[in-house]
């Protein structure tokens, strides 16, 4: 009975190490797939260049994912969960209340939405419009996305959204944010980015201090 249960011990043991190699290979590929994506867009992001770059065989990205549309709309969420935890551990040094925590909580929004996260998932966004295939899993991704962003902005802001107009303005901040994230993939936008942050965030505190 004891050399059943010690062999039993040692295939756990033998599976943990597997299962880790597993995990990191996984990840590997998905955070290599958001890099390529951002860099070279939709049509130039093969399964073969995300390979290339992850430092792994075909063979074992299509172990974890069996079609390019489940590999990138994976890598997208995989990324959006890393960059959501990001977000909650820097909100720790936000400025406790006031204008000033308003301002840091606009620009903290708007820092994602001109970083590479956000180019991928345009790119993946894009792609979607014109492939049947790929546009039921990004739409699925971007609205969640979209309400963890939003529950988020809401969390950070401690807006009230019973209040009329603030669950507008706290949708409105998000919006702006993508817009200037457009305006940045061309050019650097970054000294308008900054006056435009700064006014949105003296309109957006007038209407979180508004008296209801």
């Amino acid at each position: 009975m004891g050399v059943v249960t010690g062999r039993t011990e040692d295939a756990a043991a033998d599976r943990a190490p597997k299962q880790d190699r597993s995990r990191a290979t996984r990840q590997r590929i998905l955070e290599a797939a958001v890099a390529c994506l951002a860099e070279h867009g939709w049509s130039g992001t093969t399964v073969a260049v995300v390979c290339a770059r992850a430092g792994v065989s075909r063979g074992a990205a299509q172990h974890h994912f069996r079609t390019r549309e489940e590999l990138f709309t994976a890598a997208i969420a995989h990324m959006a969960e890393r960059w959501l935890a990001a977000v909650r551990e820097r909100a720790r040094a936000l400025p406790r209340e006031g204008a000033d925590r308003t301002l840091a909580v606009v620009d903290m929004l708007v820092a994602v939405h001109t970083g590479p996260l956000f180019r991928a998932a345009l790119h993946l966004w894009v792609a979607a419009g014109e492939e049947e295939s790929l546009r039921p899993r990004v739409a699925a991704l971007e609205a969640r996305i979209g309400r963890e962003a939003h529950h988020l902005a809401v969390e950070f802001l401690g807006a009230d959204e019973s209040r009329p107009g603030v669950r507008e303005t706290v949708q409105g901040t998000l919006d702006m944010a993508r817009g200037l994230g457009l305006a940045n993939l061309l050019t650097d936008d970054s000294a308008r980015r900054k006056r435009i942050v700064r006014q949105w965030a003296r309109l957006l505190d007038a209407v979180l201090r508004e008296d209801g």
